[in-house]
């Protein structure tokens, strides 16, 4: 489809962020039954929602989409059951609450834990490690794609082309670690019950109101100086990893298929900004020097397996610019993505 010069509005990019791919109908109509997705009320999950409907209904597929979340916003849940999706309050730690939840052959995972988690490790651990294994054994007859992270591989080298599946893990700071734990629960109980499984190491997802460009575009109009120690990264529009997640039921396996998401682009930090700058029409500046790694993710395999990236930097770049000159609406979520130590 022809993407637009300018996104108008929220209610324009979340149209935008919820168009689902040709490779998630297709797999929409391969795994045809209901989508239950847990953690639903995430920075990607309302629009991953949308999308799964979306895909149903281009795919002619009577089925329904089922989001569970604590919700602490009860406008996110009025607005999901708005376009069609069904609604669950749920604390999914609470063994009870989740053993209530509906069956479903189709689960997406993307309850987890990040921001915070210096200073309340315990928490983050419950959500990223014991909670897969809880979801486990409640959704042991379905397939589950659940998104984990590439911050599981550590800092690599640049201009490699990234980290790839078969890496071994180096996770940094305890949420990443934690992160591992989650795949590792995955892992076993996948092989232990014979639950198809996608582990999706996303690096790093991003939309006008939330993200690394959007951070950096934010710094950018500020006159904010650039700290370039972590130089470069990858990035990918919230509409392809959601696209590529719901492709993933088609692709789910015992042992687990681990695939990251990620953009095509290894992005320099200094350039990114400069062109930034530019569009912008304001002067940037830098401090300290690119360190010689970084985290970044290679996402060949994902691009062959759920579908190619349907917008790339270049475009990211000119929404980005454009939206915060017009003060488009944030999250008001930083990133962090400049943490090399792993505490975020």
């Amino acid at each position: 489809m022809p993407y637009p010069v300018t996104i108008r509005d929220v209610e324009h990019l979340e149209d935008l962020l919820s168009e689902p791919s040709a490779e998630a109908i297709d797999a929409i109509r391969a795994t045809a039954g209901d989508i239950v997705i847990l953690g639903v009320a995430g920075k990607m999950g309302p629009t991953l929602a949308r999308m799964a409907r979306r895909a149903l209904d281009a795919a002619g597929v009577s089925a329904r989409v089922i989001g569970v979340a604590r919700f602490s916003d009860p406008g996110q849940q009025q607005a999901l059951e708005q376009q069609g999706i069904e609604t669950i309050r749920c604390d999914l730690l609470d063994q009870n609450s989740l053993a209530r939840l509906p069956d479903a052959p189709n689960v997406i995972f993307m309850a987890g834990r990040k921001f915070g988690s210096t200073g309340d490790e315990s928490y983050t651990w419950a959500m990223n490690t014991l909670l897969p294994a809880l979801v486990c054994e409640r959704y042991r007859a379905s397939r589950i794609a659940a998104f984990s992270t590439g911050n599981v591989y550590g800092l690599t080298p640049i201009g490699r082309g990234g980290s790839r599946e078969h890496d071994q893990p180096a996770p940094v700071g305890e949420y990443a670690q934690s992160c591992l734990g989650r795949e590792r629960m995955f892992d076993y109980f996948s092989r232990r019950d014979s639950i198809p499984v996608a582990l999706l190491r996303l690096n790093y997802a991003t939309e006008m109101r939330y993200g690394l460009l959007a951070d950096l575009a934010a710094q950018v109009l500020r006159r904010e100086p650039i700290d370039l120690t972590m130089g470069y990264f990858n990035v990918i529009w919230q509409a392809d990893a959601n696209a590529m997640a719901l492709a993933a039921l088609a692709h789910t396996s015992s042992p687990p298929l681990i695939v990251n998401l990620a953009g095509e682009e290894e992005l320099s930090v200094r350039e990114t900004c400069t062109e930034l700058a530019r569009m912008m029409g304001v002067d940037v500046s830098f401090t300290a020097r690119e360190a010689p790694d970084a985290l970044l993710s290679n996402g060949a395999i994902g691009r062959t397996l759920l579908g190619a990236p349907r917008v790339g930097a270049a475009q990211l770049l000119a929404w980005t610019a454009d939206w915060a000159m017009r003060g488009g609406a944030s999250l008001g979520k930083p990133t962090h993505f400049a943490s090399r130590s792993g505490q975020f």
